[in-house]
């Protein structure tokens, strides 16, 4: 087994080679054209390695740049890729055991994945609600699940090596500020921008998040049940309790900053639960997935984050 850097430069090596083939074949076709013509001496064959429109042809993806920096450039769209490919299993989307879509109708449930997939090497979310905050307050946290992956997939020999790789390539400190970075004015998440521009502005994984972004939940929108707004609202107050827990803990060791930030942090929460999660949870919301996800989307309302050209009012 290599480790996820040598992966990643051994798929760059194979698409170069991939891409100085199809330049060849792209200038031996104009060539041919030309002899057939006369025009030999008129038009020119030469086609640059840039024009060579292959997807993954770094020279054409980023023509700009310099050979480093394509190599760079390819290697954090590899991880991007890859991340987005975990989630996808994290949801019983993939499976790393089968290949091709496994859950992909509107209601599909884990005993669907488990009948496709009876002995999987990486379990999916069983309630399809995966949390997203600013550190390990829940075993099946996005990051806690991205980690396993790693260990599962690449082999937990080179875990921490490739952990860093993932973590250098994605130009993060951690892990977890790709997936979610919290500031004094809120947080953003690089995880879900990359996530909506992938898709269009059209997610399948919607995101369940509180005003300034300090509680997050991501779901599949084709595992998604009228419940499953019930199952954020478990998750929500699961969270509230656990800062309460640790407020008490801040305001005995006199961190007067840590329990103003604490306080801060409940009183988003709360207004969020009282005056959006729990009023939507309430209203048992069903979605057609034919009606596409700019039908869908604008349903939840301020319950989830906010995207624009997705708002309820277009």
């Amino acid at each position: 087994m290599k480790t996820l850097e040598e992966t990643v430069a051994q798929h760059r090596d194979e698409w170069a080679a991939r891409s100085l083939a199809q330049q060849q074949l792209e200038i031996a076709n104009n060539e041919a054209v030309a002899k057939l013509y006369g025009l030999e001496d008129e038009v020119p064959s030469y086609v640059p390695l840039e024009r060579v429109s292959l997807t993954n042809n770094s020279a054409f993806r980023w023509p700009n740049r310099t050979p480093e920096e394509r190599d760079a450039l390819f290697a954090q769209s590899a991880i991007v890729d890859l991340i987005s490919y975990a989630v996808g299993c994290m949801f019983g989307r993939y499976s790393v055991d089968e290949t091709g879509l496994i859950l992909g109708d509107q209601g599909s449930t884990l005993d669907d994945y488990l009948a496709r997939v009876p002995n999987p090497t990486f379990m999916p979310d069983k309630d399809n609600v995966v949390p997203i905050v600013d550190s390990d307050w829940f075993e099946d946290d996005i990051v806690e699940r991205f980690r396993l992956f790693l260990r599962t997939v690449f082999g937990a020999q080179y875990f921490e090596e490739n952990l860093r790789f993932v973590n250098e390539t994605l130009g993060v400190k951690s892990l977890r500020d790709y997936f979610i970075r919290t500031t004094a004015r809120g947080s953003s998440s690089k995880f879900y921008d990359d996530h909506v521009q992938r898709y269009k502005k059209r997610p399948i994984y919607w995101l369940f998040s509180s005003p300034k972004g300090t509680f997050n939940a991501l779901i599949y929108m084709h595992r998604y049940t009228p419940s499953t707004v019930s199952t954020v609202l478990t998750y929500l107050r699961e969270y509230v309790t656990k800062l309460e827990s640790a407020l008490q803990q801040a305001e005995r060791a006199g961190n007067a900053p840590e329990s103003d930030r604490l306080r801060r942090i409940l009183v988003e929460l709360n207004e969020y639960e009282h005056e959006t999660l729990y009023p939507k949870a309430s209203e048992n919301v069903t979605i057609d997935l034919d009606d596409g996800v700019r039908t869908n989307y604008p349903k939840f309302g301020a319950a989830l984050r906010k995207i624009a050209g997705l708002e309820a009012s277009e």
